[in-house]
C-alpha cells in the first residue's frame, strides 16, 4: 500500500542557478492504497480499510495514527467529491469542502461504527468471539449504493517515477536521497522519517516542462516484512481448512521467528497483532501486523473436490433453513 509524505528538505544542485526546490504534495490515492483512477466500489472498500487501520480508538489513542487516520479521511473526502477532485488533480488544491476549513476532528474522534454510520448510513456488526490481539477488516457485505464511476484523472504526460530501496532503520531515521534527472539536474531530498513501504515522494516541477516526479519507497525486508512507521506488516497465506479450524503458524519478526496463534474462523483480511514487535523510535514501541489471506489450490483431486461440494450443500442447506 502507498501513502504521501512530504520530504523533509529538498535542495536542487544543477548549472542553472533559477532551479526550483521540490515540494512534496498529498498524493490521495496513495493514502488510501489505490491506482489513481480507482472506480467508486473501490474507493470507497479501501477507505473503509484504512479508516480502520488508522482509526485513534482502536490504535491507543497513538498520535501517529491520528494523523494517519486524518490523511485518509481527507484523501476520501476529496476523492468522493468530482468538484474537489478535478480541482486537486489539476493541480488547484482541494477545493473547499462545504464546513470550510473547520478540523472536523477538533473536539475529538468519534467512535469507530459511530462514523462509518455517519458517512455510509449503516454500519456492520462487531464479530463475535475475538480476542484482545486480533483485529478483523470491516466486511463486505454491507449495502450500500455506488456512486457512477468517477472521471479519469488528469495526468501530465511528462511525469516521471523512480523506486528506492530502503532499510526499516533508513526509513525510521529519515535518509538523503540524490535524483538525477533527465536533464542532468541533480536534486538532494530527504525522506521523512517514519516512512513506509509504497509511500511516494511528489517532487513538484522539477520534471522536464514543470511536470513533477515521484519516488516510490520500498521498505521491505527478505523474509516479506513491510514496514510503515512503527508498524510491521506480513501477509499469511493459508488454506481453508487451516484458516477455518485454527491453527498455529510461523512468522517472521524483525526479532526473529515467533508462533502465532490463528482463531479459527479467520477469513482474509483479518489482522492480527504481534504487540511490541514493530520499530522502537523515541520511548515508543510499534506493533506488528498479520494480515491472514486465504490461498485455494490451483487444482484438487477428486477426493477434495468432493469435500468441497459437500461444504457447499451444507452451506445451501444452512440458508435454507435460516430463511424457513
Amino acid at each position: 500500500m502507498t501513502r504521501s509524505a512530504t520530504p523533509r528538505a529538498a535542495t536542487p544542485r544543477a548549472a542553472s542557478p533559477t532551479a526550483a526546490s521540490p515540494t512534496a504534495a498529498s498524493d490521495h490515492w496513495s493514502t488510501l492504497g489505490l491506482d489513481s483512477g480507482a472506480d467508486a466500489a473501490a474507493l470507497k472498500q479501501a477507505f473503509r480499510q484504512q479508516a480502520r487501520r488508522w482509526h485513534p480508538d482502536l490504535n491507543g489513542n497513538d498520535p501517529v495514527a491520528e494523523e494517519r487516520f486524518k490523511r485518509v479521511n481527507e484523501a476520501y473526502a476529496v476523492l468522493s467529491d468530482p468538484k474537489r477532485r478535478m480541482a486537486w488533480e489539476r493541480g488547484q488544491g482541494a477545493g473547499e469542502p462545504q464546513s470550510g476549513n473547520r478540523d472536523p476532528f477538533a473536539s475529538g474522534f468519534p467512535a469507530f461504527e459511530d462514523y462509518l454510520e455517519a458517512l455510509f448510513g449503516r454500519t456492520t456488526a462487531p464479530s463475535q468471539g475475538d480476542d484482545s490481539d486480533a483485529e478483523d477488516e470491516p466486511q463486505d457485505d454491507v449495502a450500500v449504493t455506488q456512486a457512477p464511476p468517477s472521471p479519469q484523472p488528469v495526468q501530465a504526460s511528462a511525469d516521471l517515477e523512480s523506486s528506492v530501496e530502503l532499510t526499516p532503520e533508513q526509513a525510521l531515521a529519515g535518509e538523503r536521497l540524490e535524483l538525477a534527472l533527465p536533464d542532468g539536474t541533480v536534486v538532494e531530498v530527504w525522506t521523512p522519517p517514519l516512512a513506509g513501504d509504497g509511500w511516494r515522494l511528489r517532487l513538484a516541477g522539477v520534471a522536464p516542462g514543470g511536470a513533477d516526479h515521484f519516488i516510490q519507497l520500498r521498505v521491505r525486508t527478505a523474509e516479506g516484512l513491510r514496514i510503515d512507521g512503527l508498524r510491521v506488516l506480513y501477509t499469511l497465506d493459508l488454506f481453508p481448512p487451516a484458516a477455518a479450524l485454527g491453527c498455529r503458524a510461523v512468522v517472521p519478526t524483525l526479532q526473529g521467528d515467533v508462533q502465532l496463534t490463528v482463531p479459527p474462523g479467520s477469513s482474509s483480511g483479518r489482522l492480527l497483532r504481534l504487540r511490541g514487535r514493530g520499530l522502537a523510535h523515541q520511548g515508543q514501541r510499534g506493533d506488528q501486523l498479520v494480515e491472514i489471506r486465504i490461498v485455494v489450490p490451483e487444482r484438487l483431486d477428486d477426493a477434495e473436490a468432493s469435500l468441497y461440494r459437500r461444504l457447499e450443500q451444507l452451506a445451501e442447506q444452512a440458508e435454507a433453513e435460516a430463511e424457513a
